[in-house]
């Protein structure tokens, strides 16, 4: 069996691949921008598959692996009998059929969000099938989120993972299968939905036409894999059940392991874990890092040290980053953004420290509801990990220790771990996650710092909620 696995991350702005060695150090890597919108709506599925192939192709001329997993970003593609896309890919702030999903009868819905552990009923393949056009009804013959399409392409097989599962709002996630009273109910058929499997299980293998697009060989054993936010959370927290792990990237995906399932605190998501019969609760809080970016894009870039001299509060200035409405823990789909307080003397630099901010808030409130002693340490990875003053912004404004990955790129390095499970070279979660993460730097909470956000805190959720009014 080789030391080496290929694991992909599909985010909604870029694909990357690796060929990571069992010690896990990356041996290979490429990196391809996808043509995607930042929000996360809808995509063009063929091109999605075409950008994998491309990413896979770069890691050919390497020792051979013994598995291939991929985590990608939740959402729906509707396929054909032959695994052809019938419509645009639907991503995680895909609002297709959510009309139609809100006017269920409030037995189902109940019995619904019961079921899929879920407190609203999101977008979703449940909310795409039921607002489905006709002309494309007709030659839907499965629904996938993009993970299980490019393995279903990949393989030719049509699965998917629990956790992937729980994200169409069709699935028994304490029963890991599907709410068949339900799909009855609204008229659905089951069969609509393709078999479920853990996330390390194997579900095929690398076809012949996949393996002459990417130059892997045939037969090469592909794992199920899984969300990315849940691949990342999964190797950031291994078996701790005392850790609260927030993988930041365009989206901040925030989670805590039960061993067990239970009732998850109102607004919190129900999910199982990559671990067999275990479960996460927690959420994804909708644009954070992606806000940030946003509005770099707009402003120009500005160096890290100007931002670290900005004081808590941005000298005022106020940043509401819910370009696509707000996700865990408040569930507002029509939310948005806003920015108040401006005054002359602000420059670039005070609107991107006010967003960074307005992430690091908008995580808090869905830490706080998973944690309300506010004492459990959280495990940060991702983008905001890679920024020594961002990381200390983050502990003082949550008011928490932080726990930074050495290794930014968590859900990439989590897929890799869910290969090597799957394929049998290494099964234990917290030696895989000593072996891909290695060390982490703790960063502590200034407590003057602390106290000055946490008023800032309380008049930015004050401010948040009066925008949300005014909106409704």
């Amino acid at each position: 069996m080789s030391a080496h696995v290929i694991a992909v991350d599909v985010g909604t702005s870029a694909v990357r691949a690796a060929l990571v060695h069992a010690d896990g150090h990356i041996v290979s890597a490429s990196h391809l921008p996808r043509a995607s919108s930042l929000g996360g709506e809808t995509f063009e599925a063929e091109s999605l598959h075409k950008e994998v192939l491309a990413a896979l192709a770069g890691l050919a001329d390497h020792p051979v692996p013994s598995a291939l997993a991929i985590a990608a970003h939740i959402g729906t593609v509707a396929v054909a009998a032959d695994v052809e896309p019938v419509d645009l890919g639907g991503g995680w702030a895909d609002s297709r059929g959510t009309h139609q999903l809100s006017a269920i009868d409030h037995a189902t819905a109940q019995q619904i969000l019961r079921a899929s552990g879920r407190p609203a009923l999101t977008g979703g393949a449940l909310a795409y099938l039921l607002g489905l056009d006709p002309g494309h009804a007709v030659r839907v013959g499965t629904v996938l989120s993009p993970k299980d399409y490019l393995v279903a392409r990949l393989t030719g097989r049509l699965a998917t993972d629990t956790i992937n599962a729980a994200y169409t709002l069709a699935a028994d996630v304490r029963r890991r299968s599907w709410n068949i009273s339900a799909l009855e109910q609204l008229g659905l058929e089951p069969s609509l939905f393709p078999p479920q499997v853990e996330p390390v299980s194997v579900v095929g293998e690398l076809t012949a036409g996949a393996a002459a697009a990417t130059g892997l060989p045939v037969g090469l054993p592909v794992v199920a894999g899984g969300p990315d936010g849940s691949v990342g959370i999964g190797l950031l927290l291994g078996t701790d059940q005392d850790l609260i792990a927030d993988v930041a990237g365009t989206t901040d995906v925030v989670g805590r392991l039960l061993p067990r399932a239970a009732e998850a605190p109102d607004g919190a998501v129900l999910n199982p874990s990559v671990l067999p019969g275990r479960f996460v609760v927690g959420g994804a809080t909708g644009l954070t890092g992606g806000a940030v970016a946003r509005w770099r894009s707009l402003v120009g870039s500005v160096e890290d040290a100007r931002l670290a001299e900005i004081p808590p509060g941005a000298n005022g200035l106020t940043v509401i980053p819910t370009m696509t409405g707000s996700r865990f823990p408040r569930w507002r789909p029509g939310s948005r953004g806003a920015v108040l307080g401006q005054r002359p003397e602000h420059e670039a630099a005070h609107l991107l420290r006010a967003a960074q901010e307005a992430a690091t808030f908008t995580v808090r409130e869905g830490l706080d509801l998973l944690d309300p002693s506010g004492r459990l340490p959280v495990a940060l990875a991702g983008g905001s990990a890679r920024s020594a003053h961002v990381a200390q912004l983050r502990a003082d404004a949550l008011a928490r220790p932080l726990l930074v990955s050495s290794e930014p790129d968590v859900t990439l390095l989590g897929a890799a771990s869910l290969a090597f499970a799957g394929s049998g070279e290494a099964t234990d979660p917290d030696e895989l996650r000593s072996r891909l993460l290695g060390g982490v730097r703790e960063i502590e909470p200034d407590a003057a710092r602390s106290a000055r956000y946490a008023e800032l805190y309380s008049a930015w959720l004050r401010t948040r909620d009066t925008i949300d009014e005014a909106q409704d």
